[in-house]
C-alpha cells in the first residue's frame, strides 16, 4: 500500500555542472525540433477534437516566433466536455484508490523521463530560465508522487475515525463530488496545471482543464502524458479556450460540482460569486477552490543577518521576473539598517542579466502584451511615488529580439499607503519601505489586503514568535526567501484576498473534493 511518509520531494537539478547545462541545451534543440510548431487539439472524451478558430503561443522573449497553437474551445465544445465528464464519472468513482493513485504514479514516472524536455518547452513558451523551469517541473512531480499518496488515507468505509458506540458499527465515507472545472494560470503552466487536476482526479472525480491562453503548449504535453499513464476516456477533458467564454459558461453551469481557479483577484472574485449563485436544476452548492494574488512583503530589522536578507531579497524578487503570486514585491525595512540593506540590494540586483530563457538569463521577459503594458504603467507612476534606485524602464526588446522585456525595478522610500505598495504588479518592479522600528514593519507587513506569503530576517527570537501569530499571511518564512514553496514541505495558500488557503500540496487537500457519508448500522 503507499504510504504517505514514503513520499519524499524531487532533488533540483544542480546548473553549475557543466553536465547538467549541456543536457539542458540538449533538450532545448530536442523541443525546437520536434515541439515547436506543434498544435494541441482539444480531447474530449478521450476523442481529439479541432476547432476552426485557433489559440496562438508566442514566445514572450521573441515575439516573432510563434511557439505553436491549441484548438479554441466553443460554448457547444464545452457542453460536450461536462456532460461527457459526468458519463465517465460513473464508473471511474467505482475505481479502487490505489488504482487511480497508481495512474498518478505512472504519470509521474513519464514526467520524470521527460523532464528536460518540459522544463525546455516553458523555457521557450513563457520565458523561464534553467532554474525556474525545473523546479517547476520537480513541483509537477512532486503534485503527482504526494497526492497519489494522500489518496490512501480515503479508501474505504471507515477511512475517517468516530467514536465507539454500544451496539452499533458507525464509519464515515469520503465520496467524490462529480465533475469540476480546471482554471489554472500562465506563470507555473506545468506544476499547477498539474497540481489542480490531479488531486481531484485521484479521489474519483473528473476534471475540465482549461489552461491559460498564453502556455496551452505546455499543458497539453502534460495532458498526452496523463492520458498515456492511463486515465479512461472522458476523466480529463482538456479544453483550452478563452476564460470569458468556456470558463464563464463551465462556472456557472448547473452541471458543474467544483472549481478550482489560480489567477488574479478580479477574476477569481467574479468566479466566486457567480458560483455561489444557484442555477435552474442545480442540486449543490458548487465548492470554490481559488488561489488568487498577493502583495508579499519581507521585513528586515536591525538584528538580521544582511547579506542573508539581501539574497532572499533578490531571490523572492526577481525569480521569473516577480510574476509568481508569491513573489517580494514589498521589502520592508527598519530605519535602523535601511540604507545598507537598500544599497546592497541595489547592487545585487545591478548585476542581474537580462535575456531569454534560452539564454538562462535572470531576468527574462513578461507573459505577454497585457502585462508588459500593466506594469508600463507601474514603471510611469514610480517616480511619484519613491527613488526609482534601478531600472524603470521597459525597453520590449534585448540583444535584438522584440519581446515584453521589463528591467529589473528597485523603487525606494515608497509609502506605505501608496499605490505600489499596495496593488498588485505581478512583474519585476519592488517597492522598498522605509520602517521606524520593528513594530511598525510589522504593521506595515499586514496594510495590504492580500495576505499569501510573506517573510522576516531577524535573529530575535521574541520578534520571529510574535510575526509567528501576528503577520496575516498563508505562509511565512524566516530567514530566507518568500518563494518556492515545496509540496508535502510547505503546504501553499493564502487567506483574506489571497484566496481560500486550501494549502496546496497539503495534508488535507484533497478533502476539499470529497463528500462525507456517515453511515450506521444497528446491530
Amino acid at each position: 500500500m503507499l504510504k504517505i511518509q514514503d513520499y519524499r520531494p524531487q532533488p533540483f537539478i544542480d546548473f553549475t555542472k557543466a553536465e547538467n547545462v549541456q543536457a539542458y541545451e540538449a533538450a532545448l534543440k530536442k523541443v525546437r525540433a520536434e515541439l515547436v510548431g506543434k498544435h494541441y487539439p482539444m480531447v474530449i472524451d478521450g476523442e481529439r477534437v479541432d476547432t476552426a478558430e485557433k489559440l496562438t503561443s508566442l514566445n514572450p522573449c521573441d515575439t516573432s516566433e510563434v511557439v505553436g497553437t491549441t484548438a479554441k474551445a466553443t460554448i457547444e465544445d464545452a457542453e460536450r466536455a461536462l456532460q461527457g465528464a459526468w458519463k465517465a464519472f460513473e464508473t471511474w468513482k467505482t475505481w479502487d484508490m490505489d488504482a487511480r493513485a497508481r495512474i498518478l504514479l505512472k504519470a509521474s514516472a513519464k514526467l520524470k523521463e521527460r523532464r528536460l524536455e518540459a522544463c525546455a518547452l516553458m523555457s521557450i513558451e513563457v520565458g523561464k530560465n534553467y532554474a525556474e523551469a525545473d523546479v517547476e517541473v520537480a513541483e509537477a512531480i512532486d503534485f503527482l508522487e504526494y497526492y497519489a499518496r494522500s489518496a490512501m488515507k480515503y479508501s474505504g468505509f471507515g477511512s475517517s475515525e468516530t467514536t465507539w458506540f454500544e451496539g452499533e458499527e458507525n464509519g464515515l465515507m469520503s465520496l467524490p463530488l462529480g465533475v469540476g472545472v480546471s482554471i489554472s494560470p500562465w506563470n507555473f503552466p506545468c506544476a499547477i496545471f498539474v497540481g489542480m487536476l490531479a488531486a481531484p482526479i485521484v479521489v474519483g472525480n473528473c476534471v475540465i482543464a482549461k489552461p491559460a491562453e498564453d502556455s496551452g503548449l505546455i499543458a497539453g504535453f502534460i495532458a498526452d502524458i496523463m492520458y498515456e499513464a492511463g486515465l479512461p476516456a472522458g476523466v480529463l477533458q482538456f479544453l483550452p479556450g478563452v476564460g470569458k467564454d468556456v470558463g464563464e459558461y463551465l462556472t456557472t453551469h448547473a452541471k458543474t460540482r467544483f472549481i478550482t481557479f489560480t489567477g488574479s483577484r478580479a477574476v477569481g472574485l467574479h468566479i466566486n460569486e457567480v458560483a455561489a449563485k444557484v442555477q435552474p436544476g442545480q442540486k449543490w452548492i458548487k465548492k470554490v477552490v481559488l488561489e488568487l494574488g498577493g502583495k508579499d512583503g519581507m521585513i528586515v530589522d536591525e538584528t538580521a543577518d544582511l547579506e542573508v536578507a539581501i539574497t532572499a531579497a533578490v531571490q523572492g524578487a526577481f525569480g521569473f521576473n516577480g510574476q509568481k503570486c508569491s513573489a517580494m514585491s514589498r521589502l520592508i525595512v527598519v530605519d535602523a539598517v535601511y540604507d545598507d540593506v537598500v544599497n546592497g540590494f541595489v547592487e545585487r540586483a545591478g548585476k542581474l542579466k537580462m535575456g531569454t530563457g534560452e539564454e538562462n538569463a535572470n531576468v527574462t521577459a513578461v507573459v505577454n502584451q497585457m502585462s508588459f503594458d500593466k506594469i508600463k504603467g507601474y514603471l510611469e507612476l514610480a517616480p511619484q511615488e519613491g527613488k526609482v534606485l534601478l531600472g524603470g524602464e521597459a525597453p520590449g526588446e534585448c540583444n535584438g529580439k522584440q519581446g515584453y522585456y521589463i528591467q529589473a525595478t528597485i523603487v525606494g522610500d515608497v509609502k506605505r499607503d501608496a499605490r505600489m505598495a499596495q496593488e498588485e504588479i505581478f512583474g519585476p518592479v519592488i517597492s522598498v519601505i522605509r520602517a521606524k522600528d520593528w513594530q511598525d514593519a510589522l504593521d506595515i507587513a499586514n496594510s495590504t489586503e492580500y495576505g499569501l506569503t510573506g517573510g522576516v530576517c531577524s535573529r530575535d527570537r521574541a520578534r520571529l514568535e510574535q510575526a509567528r501569530q501576528e503577520l496575516e499571511v498563508g505562509n511565512l518564512y524566516f530567514n530566507r526567501k518568500i518563494t518556492g514553496a515545496i509540496v508535502g514541505v510547505q503546504p501553499f495558500g493564502g487567506y483574506n484576498m489571497s484566496g481560500t488557503d486550501s494549502k496546496a500540496g497539503g495534508p488535507d487537500y484533497l478533502a476539499y473534493f470529497m463528500q462525507l457519508k456517515t453511515v450506521t448500522e444497528r446491530w
